[in-house]
């Protein structure tokens, strides 16, 4: 993938990525609460995450998902952009999740960085369509999908369970090929 700017790069999860990942959502614990499920205190170990790792790296190897890290040149993860359960046959879309290290917000990064992703997704994976959920009031977000084209398609009443509750989401979709 192409750098997202002069100090950040996309790419896929890679083995050996968990120590990061685990600093990562450590320095984000607070940040990403109110928008992620409750995680328990082993997810922001160096072991979970690398588990969780070679399981993307195999997602990704079957078909079924890729996922992605924004990498800063000092070789900290940011963030992460991803591809979630690919349907091929008829339907031929995927749903997208990202989240921004706290102190890389409002730069224009997560907007860059899921253009390259549905960009990956048109021309790499031949997809169809990318759907995407967003807390109700989760702005920041629901301006990203904006600017990448989304539009929305409807309410989803308690559709995640996030930050402990039940809670609903706004839907939305971009048709990569018209």
């Amino acid at each position: 993938m192409r750098p997202l700017d002069a100090e950040h790069t996309l790419r896929a999860v890679r083995t050996g990525d968990g120590a990061a990942l685990a600093r990562a959502y450590s320095a984000n614990r607070a940040h990403l609460a109110p928008w992620e499920p409750t995680r328990s205190a082993e997810f922001f170990t160096a072991e979970w995450q690398e588990n969780h790792v070679r399981q993307c790296v195999d997602d990704a190897a079957a078909g079924r998902s890729i996922r992605f890290v924004i990498e800063s040149s000092d070789g900290e993860i940011r963030g992460r952009v991803n591809i979630n359960n690919i349907v091929r046959g008829a339907f031929w879309s995927a749903d997208l999740g990202y989240w921004i290290d706290a102190s890389r917000t409002g730069r224009g990064l997560a907007t860059r960085a899921v253009a390259q992703v549905l960009d990956h997704a048109r021309s790499e994976l031949r997809l169809h369509r990318m759907q995407a959920a967003t807390l109700r009031h989760n702005e920041g977000s629901q301006r990203v999908l904006a600017a990448n084209g989304f539009e929305r398609i409807g309410l989803a009443p308690e559709y995640l369970k996030i930050a402990g509750e039940w809670q609903d989401h706004m839907l939305f979709q971009r048709i990569l090929h018209a």
